[in-house]
């Protein structure tokens, strides 16, 4: 974890070298590359050196960007007390949307809580069990890219898209 953390905050060093991951590179485009860099590093560095002593969610607004914050979609109201969530009703809605629609949820904002779940190394996360770890980023004539070392290919990669996405990266390409 604190090799991420440093990665985030500068490049791999000389003991990364060592390592040897298996590296998987995420392209960009965007008007501002090196600033969508910067700005995905510094939501991730948020949360990475918080995942020792996670705070609760209502602390997060407060630890991350205002302008991460800002972009993320609304969170999803709770139910009356009394009432519960009503999966079905919410499977009949999605089964009805065409394949256009599903995939225009799906390519819309997180929710912070719903980003924040692939962190939270608490039961009720999967950070313990997270498939990829910042490994380095940079720009070339074509935008930008950032590199992750994963468990394998392919990976749950929604979670890194986000940060990039909300910085202001576009037309997002994965490859080795």
């Amino acid at each position: 974890m604190m090799g991420e953390l440093q990665r985030l905050r500068s490049e791999p060093g000389a003991e990364d070298d060592q390592l040897r991951p298996f590296l998987v590179r995420v392209r960009f485009t965007a008007e501002d590359p090196a600033g969508v860099i910067s700005h995905a590093r510094a939501v991730l560095a948020g949360v990475v050196e918080r995942v020792a002593d996670w705070p609760a969610f209502e602390r997060w607004p407060q630890l991350l960007p205002a302008w991460f914050i800002q972009r993320c979609a609304p969170e999803h109201p709770e139910p009356e007390p009394g009432e519960a969530f009503d999966a079905e009703a919410w499977l009949r809605q999605w089964r009805a949307m065409t394949p256009e629609q599903r995939a225009a949820v799906d390519q819309g904002p997180w929710t912070l809580s719903g980003w924040l779940y692939y962190f939270d190394p608490t039961e009720e996360g999967m950070g313990d069990d997270r498939s990829w770890w910042w490994w380095h980023a940079g720009t070339d004539e074509s935008g930008g890219w950032v590199q992750v070392a994963t468990t394998g290919w392919p990976f749950g990669s929604g979670s890194l898209s986000w940060p990039i996405e909300a910085s202001g990266g576009t037309d997002l390409v994965y490859g080795p």
